[in-house]
């Protein structure tokens, strides 16, 4: 799977390539990573790739040219079968259901706004879609880019050492994870619960499976959807709602 980021930043993202499964990735041939300067697609001295907003107010806006001339600098081929994203919080929220759909595809492009924000007729011009990976402010796209990508290779056949690891991630099942632990069995007076070390796969599917919604009913209680539960995680939740009730 072929990745184009483009920014006007390219130090903040390489160093990130060649560490973690980013490294393996790009070694065993599952994912290219091509980093595009969009300052390098300016015409003025200065490299200027932002200007005051027309109709006023604070902050500057990326000028479109540079934009629309680094997009059109990759190569023919892998820009028609690219999907283009703009990294934006005005955009669709991202989430595991989206990573997994992203990693089908055979190449993504990435834009990288910053300051105030792009120019819209980027948005009416490339053929795109607008990301965000949530309701906070960062002072460009660069960061959220390398969530998505992170998110998106890990994914990819052949890139994380235990597919059986990634498969049962938070967020995979539609709930949080599990409490994890290591060895030693105890840590300052905390013992590992007695169920992990009993050698009994059920009893440790089932406390595995409880806990995970244990977890998502006090953090996350909005991933619990009726309709969607099978007929063990409702009655999981019934006794952990007598255990709250018996206090």
């Amino acid at each position: 799977m072929k990745f184009f980021v483009l920014t006007v930043f390219p130090k903040i993202l390489a160093p990130f390539f060649d560490e973690g499964v980013m490294r393996i990735a790009r070694e065993n041939g599952a994912a290219e990573f091509d980093v595009i300067d969009i300052r390098n697609f300016t015409e003025d001295n200065y490299r200027s790739v932002d200007d005051y907003p027309y109709g006023g107010g604070p902050g500057m806006v990326m000028k479109a040219e540079p934009i629309l001339k680094a997009f059109s600098s990759i190569a023919g081929k892998d820009r028609k079968v690219a999907r283009t994203i703009v990294l934006s919080p005005q955009g669709r929220r991202f989430d595991q259901t989206l990573a997994g759909e992203l990693s089908k595809e055979t190449a993504l492009i990435l834009i990288c706004g910053r300051y105030k924000g792009i120019d819209e007729r980027v948005m009416s011009l490339i053929p795109c879609e607008e990301i965000s990976i949530g309701d906070f402010v960062l002072s460009g796209g660069e960061i959220p880019a390398l969530a998505l990508i992170e998110s998106i290779v890990r994914l990819l056949h052949g890139v994380a050492g235990n597919f059986e690891s990634v498969s049962s991630d938070s967020f995979i099942s539609g709930f949080l994870d599990a409490p994890q632990y290591t060895r030693p069995d105890e840590v300052k007076g905390l013992r590992v619960p007695d169920v992990l070390l009993s050698g009994d796969h059920e009893k440790i599917r089932r406390w595995l499976k409880k806990e995970s919604l244990r977890k998502t009913k006090d953090r996350r209680p909005d991933l619990l959807k009726e309709e969607f539960l099978s007929k063990e995680e409702k009655a999981l939740l019934r006794e952990l709602e007598i255990e709250k009730a018996d206090g």
